[in-house]
């Protein structure tokens, strides 16, 4: 993709945010609505700016991101595994996916009472919270993605006597792959929406924090701000994988529209 093409998809793609922007700002001007409940643009920018150089906002982001990392990779690194043992070995299936598919139904938001009863409203709750949410994506898109791969493949792997490490490596996750980025983009968004959780039931940093700290003190703006960096953070990272998959999936002959 040039750098023509790539400016003109993002300017395509903020159209609506930028418009969006500038339909509230007037809406306040004019008094439409109320500038408590909705501060203008201009007031949360001016409330971004001050967080950034009081060095607030970086402190709380820098322990948002580093949770939710470790969340991710904690539970997504075993959903990965997991799926893919139990796509490849059906006595693995039979074992552990009634168990997995039943705890997939129960709601995070009724495990997280529980969550902070047996580890209390330290680091460990928040953190198994997030990886618990990771764990789910991550294995069933895995699983699905090793039953995807042609049976013919593995018919070929085994005329040319591959081991099971090379299957793997060679005929399985290459083949995959697709399944798995789906399954890596849906585990960091459900590590965002649990990292909400977990710090909005009970922390004293973060941007969850920030965000219930500002709400009991009427301070909207910061509320917004709190927002908009849990959105642009989690786009952010979602534009990497999507970077990843046009690297990692050159081969695939797909449409796009």
């Amino acid at each position: 993709m040039t750098a023509k093409e790539r400016t003109k998809r993002f300017l395509l793609g903020a159209c609506i945010p930028v418009g969006v922007l500038v339909l509230w700002q007037l809406a306040v001007m004019n008094g439409l609505v109320s500038r408590q409940l909705f501060p203008p643009p201009t007031s949360i920018f001016r409330d971004f700016y001050d967080m950034l150089l009081s060095g607030e906002l970086p402190h709380h982001l820098g322990i948002s991101v580093l949770r939710a990392m470790i969340g991710f990779f904690v539970g997504g690194g075993l959903g990965l595994l997991i799926g893919l043992g139990s796509g490849l070995y059906k006595r693995a299936e039979q074992v552990l996916d009634p168990t997995i598919q039943m705890l997939r139904t129960v709601p995070l938001l009724a495990i997280t009472p529980l969550f902070i009863l047996w580890f209390g409203f330290g680091e460990l709750s928040k953190i198994l919270l997030i990886a618990m949410g990771a764990f789910f994506p991550l294995y069933v898109n895995a699983f699905l993605g090793v039953r995807n791969v042609d049976s013919k493949l593995f018919d070929v792997a085994r005329v040319l006597e591959f081991s099971r490490f090379h299957q793997l490596t060679k005929v399985v996750l290459p083949a995959a792959m697709p399944n798995i980025l789906l399954g890596v983009r849906l585990s960091l968004s459900t590590a965002w929406l649990c990292l909400v959780v977990a710090e909005l039931m009970g922390a004293d940093q973060g941007i969850g924090y920030l965000i219930q700290d500002a709400r009991s003190y009427m301070r909207t703006g910061v509320v917004f701000v709190g927002i908009v960096i849990f959105a642009v953070v989690g786009k952010l990272t979602d534009s990497l994988v999507r970077l990843l998959e046009a690297r990692l999936l050159q081969w695939r002959d797909s449409y796009r529209g």
